[in-house]
């Protein structure tokens, strides 16, 4: 059996590694998050409509693109990071910046030639007609004695 010495800043210098090694996936799925930031987005129907909302501020309307295409309606965009600062650290820093794409499949009922686009205090509203014969009709129930 053979004597082993004991050196108790072994154990310190394994968890410090440990520690380095979480430090760096933390800051690399920061990095990931920040590379595929996509605004977030609500969809709701109305009798005579279907209506996406994306959340966009600090855009100009002139950086949104939005274009239908074989029944796929993509919304596309980059948040530029335009301010310098003269500080040299910042202690947070929670803003996505970059480019985003999104695409929805349209259902067939939409007239994709009668999409109407409202851009207000950085909510992106985008508007989409249905076809007549799809809003919902009222049948008359006639009673018969």
């Amino acid at each position: 059996m053979a004597i082993l010495k004991w050196d108790p800043f072994k154990e310190l210098q394994a968890l410090q590694d440990r520690i380095d090694q979480l430090f760096e996936e933390s800051l690399r799925g920061r990095e990931l998050a920040a590379a595929t930031w996509t605004p977030a987005v609500d969809i709701y129907e109305t009798d005579d409509a279907i209506v996406l909302e994306a959340e966009l501020p600090g855009m100009n309307e002139k950086d949104i693109e939005i274009k239908v295409e074989d029944n796929v309606l993509t919304i596309r965009g980059e948040r530029k990071f335009e301010e310098e600062r003269k500080e040299e650290n910042y202690y947070r820093m929670e803003r996505f910046y970059g480019a985003f794409q999104r695409s929805f499949t349209l259902p067939p009922n939409i007239k994709t030639d009668k999409i109407k686009a409202e851009y207000k205090k950085g909510i992106l509203k985008v508007i989409m007609p249905k076809k007549e014969q799809a809003k919902p009709k009222q049948i008359k129930i006639e009673v018969k004695e």
